[in-house]
């Protein structure tokens, strides 16, 4: 059965966040501790304060926000009782309220509602069922895979993203991109999910080069703004993939940013979901011609649909470098014997990652194994599938 749901009400603007509120009274607002003391949070207070709203801050969020912190929020958020949370931040904040929320619900909480406002321009948070809490003393994080997890309504300000670093709106445009990539071939595709990771890519291909160059210009930074959120459209309805169970125990385990990650990772697995590995038969399938379509949305499609794929994999490769990310695991810094020390734990849990389970192509220990070694060196032959000069 095919499904595509939609429960999130998008508002652009500023103004949007009082239509947002209705008539709630009790405001529980997530944040970051960086945006509360620089006093960015006050883009909400400042609101909150005019209409007369009763507030608490929770500004405990750090970077993959993990169990202890889910918990601390969840005491404050049975003590404030409010009537509505706002999440107001990037994808920990944005996540953390998730937890939080659905959490405090299962203690007696109720089911309050709930606002995301994004500050970056990357996890589609703002309109996914998804959410990642970590477990800092494992190692390991968590997907919540919900529709509970669902925010009521997502205020979209593009003016919010313009201060993000260049590495910042770097790594999390090439996660932007990695979500449709991944919904676009994802177990639970249809029409409907194809028709916003599109749009998605095509938002990503013209204005992610133009942000990264010049982030003042509000007007490229509102199509990257809208293109996290379609592509959150997308996966949250379609799922995602290995990839994503790749990205996020590599992430956990060496501290790499999670779109940077995303980004090293893309090349190689959209090979091996195309071609298959040099341990099977190699083959054109479903997946191939789908990711030839989105090379032929680009302007690079070949003489082939191999050859197309070829191309857009070249291209990423491509966009990654000139973005200035690293392009492999060592170029980011990890030595070969941490990451051989954790090769195989990872591999196994990104296997047990529920991203993983909507990959198009199922895969082994192994194949996932020699697929991070690939990936930690840079480099390998087009004959297995893995040549991208």
């Amino acid at each position: 059965m095919q499904a595509f749901y939609l429960g999130t009400r998008i508002f652009s603007g500023k103004e949007g966040l009082k239509e947002a509120m209705g008539d709630s009274q009790r405001i529980f607002l997530v944040t970051d501790s960086f945006l509360e003391q620089s006093k960015k949070s006050a883009y909400i207070t400042e609101i909150l304060e005019k209409e007369g709203k009763a507030w608490q801050v929770f500004s405990e969020v750090k970077p993959d926000p993990d169990t202890e912190t889910i918990s601390r929020g969840v005491c404050r958020l049975l003590e404030f009782r409010p009537d509505c949370i706002v999440a107001f931040g990037g994808g920990s904040a944005l996540d953390a309220a998730k937890g939080i929320r659905y959490f405090a619900a299962g203690q007696g909480g109720g089911r309050c509602r709930f606002i995301a406002v994004p500050t970056t321009s990357g996890t589609g948070s703002e309109v996914s069922c998804f959410a990642i809490i970590s477990n800092r003393e494992k190692a390991v994080k968590y997907p919540l895979v919900t529709q509970e997890l669902l925010p009521d309504a997502a205020v979209l300000d593009a003016g919010l993203v313009c201060s993000a670093p260049p590495g910042v709106t770097a790594a999390t445009g090439m996660d932007v991109m990695t979500h449709a990539l991944e919904a676009y071939v994802a177990a639970g595709a249809n029409d409907f999910t194809d028709a916003a990771a599109e749009k998605a890519l095509l938002l990503v291909k013209e204005y992610l080069p133009e942000v990264y160059r010049s982030p003042l210009d509000l007007y490229a930074r509102e199509r990257m703004h809208n293109a996290s959120c379609l592509a959150g459209m997308a996966f949250s309805n379609a799922g995602l993939g290995l990839n994503h169970g790749m990205a996020h125990t590599l992430g956990q385990h060496f501290h790499i940013p999670h779109g940077t990650a995303n980004a090293m990772l893309l090349p190689w697995v959209l090979a091996f979901n195309a071609f298959g590995s040099k341990a099977r038969e190699k083959r054109i399938n479903q997946t191939t011609e789908k990711y030839a379509r989105i090379a032929a949305l680009y302007g690079m499609d070949g003489f082939s649909k191999e050859e197309s794929v070829w191309r857009l994999i070249r291209y990423i490769k491509q966009l990654v470098r000139r973005l200035g990310l690293p392009e492999s695991i060592q170029g980011a810094g990890i030595e070969r014997k941490c990451f051989e020390a954790a090769l195989k734990e990872m591999a196994a849990a990104a296997l047990q990652d529920p991203s993983t389970g909507t990959n198009p192509e199922r895969c082994t220990q192994e194949e996932v194994i020699e697929l991070f070694r690939k990936v930690y060196d840079g480099r390998g032959s087009r004959k297995e599938g893995y040549r991208y000069e």
